[in-house]
């Protein structure tokens, strides 16, 4: 058996299920979420930013950035740093709901490992965040950690 057949099997679970779905309710579309976790993250950034970031085309970005700002989750000022290109930042109400999907998926997370060790969590964690960092190595975007 291929060493990696499991971890491509696990991998394509886990990306089927939604951390979410053990509470079964989204506050945020996935998309708003993994927008709103990069700028939180890294602050205030542009369309092409985000493109080059998250690996996605432009096109792509404009409808999601488009339906996050009519839901109220981001606004789009000007550089402060007297740049062209405007910039995308989080609305409180993008903040307040951000921190609350967050607390939802933990939550679930307590749930679904309520019978794991505390050192069965940080290996798991651990593992994780190596896996994540390889992968951000190898395709040359790297997510900033807080």
């Amino acid at each position: 058996m291929n060493r990696s057949a499991e971890i491509e099997y696990e991998q394509m679970l886990l990306a089927r299920h939604s951390l979410v779905t053990v509470n079964r309710q989204h506050l945020l579309e996935r998309s708003a979420y993994i927008l709103l976790c990069r700028i939180e993250v890294q602050g205030r950034m542009s369309i092409s930013e985000l493109s080059e970031a998250l690996g996605l085309d432009v096109s792509t970005l404009n409808r999601q950035t488009a339906a996050a700002m009519r839901a109220g989750l981001l606004e789009r000022i000007a550089d402060p740093d007297g740049g062209i290109a405007r910039k995308f930042v989080i609305t409180q109400q993008g903040s307040e709901l951000l921190v609350a999907q967050r607390s939802m998926m933990r939550n679930g997370l307590d749930k679904l490992m309520a019978d794991w060790s505390d050192e069965e969590i940080a290996d798991f964690g651990a593992f994780l965040r190596r896996f994540n960092m390889d992968i951000e190595r190898h395709t040359g975007r790297i997510w900033p950690r807080p």
